[in-house]
């Protein structure tokens, strides 16, 4: 096994997993549940932020979080984990948090619907993604970019997906996303993008670099540089 690097201790040192006696919780407590920074925690001025819903819709949206707050909500309990779990014991691993077994989590998150705001703005028959845009803000793989990741519109339009304000009956902390972040049942963290902005209906494939490059499925024959299911990185 390779030497950690400076930026793997660099990550250790602001991200933490849930440690083994959280076990005994059937909800895992907010501060032990796992946790994993890509780019910085970006400020957040509730009086400003807005979610946007554009795209190819009949209805652009937009709406502050006390309106969102005001529609009927949904509380889901759902277990959580990083796709790059286990990549400490890799060789070749990808450079990121060097995590054991420790990346998983178990939280009711609580908030709306988000096939209700698709059917309010009205998607395009022609729509085959949904893309979600986060507030962090960083330079990866020599890009500037925001974090973006997008589903496929039968699994947006779920029951079950949501737009999450709080975990565990209290409002979001700003490390897992507040004031808004989605939530996304039996799919690893990186999908459940934080800091949520942006709401855009395609009908392309979106080709992000966080959905071609830091985070992809692959073949066996592609596995090697895509440990954990694809995945370079994690994210919760």
């Amino acid at each position: 096994m390779t030497a950690f690097s400076l930026v793997e201790l660099q990550q250790a040192a602001r991200n933490h997993g849930m440690p083994l006696e959280a076990l005994r919780y059937d909800i895992t407590p907010v501060g032990l549940h796992y946790l994993l920074i890509h780019y910085d925690i970006p400020p957040v001025d509730p009086q400003t932020w807005r979610l946007e819903i554009v795209g190819r819709v009949a209805r652009p949206l937009s709406f502050t979080l006390d309106e969102l707050r005001a529609r009927p909500s949904l509380e889901v309990a759902t277990t959580m984990e990083c796709a790059g779990n286990g990549r400490a014991r890799v060789d070749d691993r990808p450079v990121s948090q060097p995590w054991l077994d420790e990346a998983v989590g178990t939280a009711r998150w609580r908030g709306i619907p988000l096939r209700d705001l698709l059917a309010d703005a009205g998607v395009a028959g022609d729509v085959r993604e949904v893309v979600f845009t986060g507030l962090d803000r960083g330079r990866e793989g020599g890009e500037e970019q925001q974090f973006e990741r997008s589903l496929p519109l039968e699994e947006a339009v779920r029951e079950d997906v949501l737009l999450a304000y709080e975990i565990n009956g209290q409002p979001l902390p700003p490390q897992h996303g507040y004031p808004l972040r989605l939530v996304v049942p039996g799919w690893y963290g990186m999908t459940n993008v934080k800091w949520l902005t942006r709401i855009t209906a395609s009908a392309e494939t979106f080709v992000g670099y966080q959905q071609r490059y830091a985070y992809r499925y692959g073949s066996r024959t592609t596995r090697r540089a895509d440990r954990s299911t694809g995945s370079a990185r994690g994210r919760c």
